[in-house]
């Protein structure tokens, strides 16, 4: 990915020759000042979760309700509320350990259960408010947030099920995604651990813990910044303990306790098992921010400023071509959020054309803006690395996934406005 950077940023004739080893590393930096605290501490929670058993006790729980034959539903639904408040990255870090150790208990559908999750948190990130993309999009194009919400909701939730749980269960169908070891946790422990009796592992809400802490306190965040003053003090006091870099921080020591409690390691043992953990995280960092490096180089190379520009003046409604904007500026340089926000600058001058609400047009960006993550986009590497998928493995599910959150996307949007246009 690297080389990849150097040689795009070689025949790029908008980035000089002296800035391109600069603009890698700034590029790199950027990424990694994003995902390496989370990634790493994700790393940590992933393992303790595991091998302690708090997976393992949380997936039963799960399949005492659903049943153990439709666990995909309970991660699915887990998913899609979570990533509301909370960027889909790191509902991912936390919903990753329990899709593996779900795997571990039934023995098949490992792919069916990473692109229930997938899809699920993929799409309310890029449909729902107050996720902070299609909020910044909302807030471009003056489109009433309490709408935007209401629209984001009946435009994802049909859109995640088709994306998520119909192709989940075509494509495990087909390929049979196998456990591999990543997260410092082997497939045979994680085996084993499926096979121990309930008295053996964590209690529900100790098992729960990491995960219930860092979504109060990311989601808290979420909620203060949009609806109450900046000028309040509670606004830096949950801007600090929101922060994902403090929250999964938090949430790791959490997990990283019950591990030692329930090993029963000494502090020796149990302190060069986070190490192994901190390990395996910094190698899924630095390949995510070298696939940032690639896709800021692509940028810096202003290839979706000219795409963009290029497919203005094509005659589209302006829903469509918002769309097409979005996509091709996504597919790209790799960035969801950076193709929403500018296609929103694109398209916020031509709002008044509309003829339906504007939370429509806010839903066309988003659904453009997730389409085809592949090599260039951060998020295709975490869930490759952190789901222990191939880079077949994670086109045939995760890129088809966010290709099919955009096709359907622009499909219901263009459905739901023709029948409540709501102008």
């Amino acid at each position: 990915m690297i080389i990849s950077t150097f040689v795009v940023g070689i025949v790029a004739p908008e980035v000089p020759l002296a800035d391109v080893a600069t603009e890698t590393a700034t590029s790199f930096g950027d990424t990694f000042a994003g995902v390496g605290i989370p990634i790493l501490m994700a790393a940590v929670i992933g393992k303790t979760m595991l091998e302690s058993g708090a997976a393992e006790r949380i997936i039963r729980s799960f399949t005492s309700i659903t049943g153990e034959d439709k666990g995909e539903y309970a991660l699915f639904g887990s998913g899609f509320v979570l990533a509301i408040p909370v960027f889909f990255g790191n509902v991912f870090y936390l919903l990753a350990p329990l899709a593996r150790s779900m795997r571990a208990r039934v023995g098949h559908s490992y792919s069916l259960f990473i692109v229930a999750i997938c899809a699920a948190a993929a799409t309310t990130h890029v449909f729902v408010p107050p996720t902070p993309g299609p909020l910044a999009v909302a807030a471009e194009i003056e489109a009433n947030l309490g709408t935007t919400i209401l629209v984001g909701l009946m435009v994802g939730f049909p859109t995640a099920i088709l994306s998520g749980l119909v192709y989940g269960k075509f494509i495990s169908r087909r390929i049979n995604i196998p456990l591999r070891d990543t997260m410092g946790t082997t497939t045979e422990e994680l085996k084993e651990i499926s096979q121990q009796s309930s008295e053996n592992l964590p209690g529900v809400f100790e098992a729960s813990l990491p995960i219930l802490l860092a979504i109060i306190l990311v989601g808290a965040q979420t909620v203060t910044d949009t609806f109450v003053s900046s000028s309040t003090q509670v606004v830096s006091i949950f801007a600090f303990l929101g922060n994902p870099n403090f929250a999964l921080t938090v949430a790791a020591l959490v997990s990283a306790i019950t591990f030692y409690r329930v090993k029963t390691h000494d502090l020796e043992t149990w302190a060069d098992e986070l190490t192994e953990a901190l390990k395996e995280g910094g190698n899924i960092a630095a390949i995510v921010g070298a696939g940032g490096a690639f896709g800021g180089m692509l940028a810096a190379a202003g290839v979706g400023g000219y795409i963009s520009s290029a497919l203005q003046e094509l005659g589209f409604g302006l829903i469509v071509t918002a769309w097409i904007i979005a996509a091709a500026v996504r597919i790209a340089q790799g960035s969801a959020t950076v193709a929403m926000l500018t296609t929103a600058g694109i398209v916020a001058p031509l709002v008044g054309q509309l003829s339906v609400h504007p939370a429509y047009l806010v839903m066309a960006i988003g659904a453009g803006g997730n389409i085809l993550s592949w090599y260039n986009d951060g998020g295709f590497w975490i869930i490759t690395e952190i789901g222990g998928l191939t880079q077949t493995e994670a086109l045939k599910t995760w890129t088809v996934v966010t290709t099919l959150i955009a096709v359907f996307g622009l499909v219901f949007t263009l459905g739901f406005s023709t029948v409540m246009p709501l102008a």
